[in-house]
């Protein structure tokens, strides 16, 4: 069945204006109740609830296809058990007759801290794929047939300290090409890139925003195979075949 992706444009900055709307109402409460302002933009992160707006563009996909029948939790109940620890919490599950049908986390990143928070993001996203895709192996998520779709998606600032080349330290051995003189948002790029390529994830997708468009949702994709387009195909085309079958 092809599935039918309608004006996804549109709703990717839907998506986006909610982020930065949801990032400066968070700021605006904390300010009001400690009467001060965190460093590093931590008062604007601390809050949850940013990337619901992606939530909902995935949950509107599925239903736009006839998908209706799986159970979707997006805000309790989104812990499933890992193999090198109890358990994950994951940002979205998808079932259907207590199949794991998808797993899906949203991240997003603003300035200033880009270099520490990038390899946190990289350490995470490598270890929880490998905690769930083992897991699997194992049986810890029943005796379900086929492996649950892992979807990995990304909204990073798009600014100067984003966008600048950084440099690397190579005291021992050369660090791979590709990183040397990169941006972060390269940085990024490569990371899900690669994430894909190793068959942690299905599918992966970057999406750069700058807080100045905040009030329009506007957006760029630097890569093709990174894309929304490409992201939301894949995880309700999986979903969709497994009902089928």
């Amino acid at each position: 069945m092809p599935i039918i992706l309608k004006n996804i444009e549109p709703r990717v900055r839907s998506a986006v204006k909610h982020y930065w709307g949801t990032l400066s109402a968070q700021a605006e409460r904390q300010g009001a109740v400690t009467g001060r302002t965190d460093t590093g933009n931590r008062n604007a992160v601390t809050g949850g609830k940013q990337m619901d707006g992606f939530c909902d563009l995935l949950m509107g996909v599925l239903a736009e296809n006839g998908i209706t029948k799986p159970l979707i939790h997006r805000h309790s109940r989104l812990e499933i058990p890992g193999y090198f620890r109890p358990t994950k919490k994951w940002d979205m599950l998808v079932f259907h007759g207590g199949v794991l049908l998808a797993v899906i986390e949203f991240k997003s990143q603003r300035g200033p801290s880009f270099g520490n928070n990038l390899n946190n993001r990289a350490e995470e996203a490598v270890g929880t794929a490998n905690d769930a895709l083992v897991a699997y192996r194992e049986r810890a998520f029943g005796d379900q047939a086929p492996k649950p779709w892992l979807g990995w998606l990304m909204l990073l600032e798009d600014c100067e300290g984003s966008q600048h080349p950084v440099g690397v330290a190579e005291p021992h051995f050369p660090v791979f090409p590709e990183f040397k003189d990169s941006s972060y948002a390269k940085r990024y790029e490569i990371l899900l890139r690669k994430l894909r390529l190793e068959n942690l994830f299905n599918e992966t997708a970057l999406i750069l925003t700058k807080e100045s468009e905040a009030a329009t949702g506007l957006y760029s994709e630097p890569a093709p195979d990174l894309s929304m387009q490409r992201f939301l195909a894949s995880f309700a085309g999986h979903i969709a075949g497994i009902i089928a079958s």
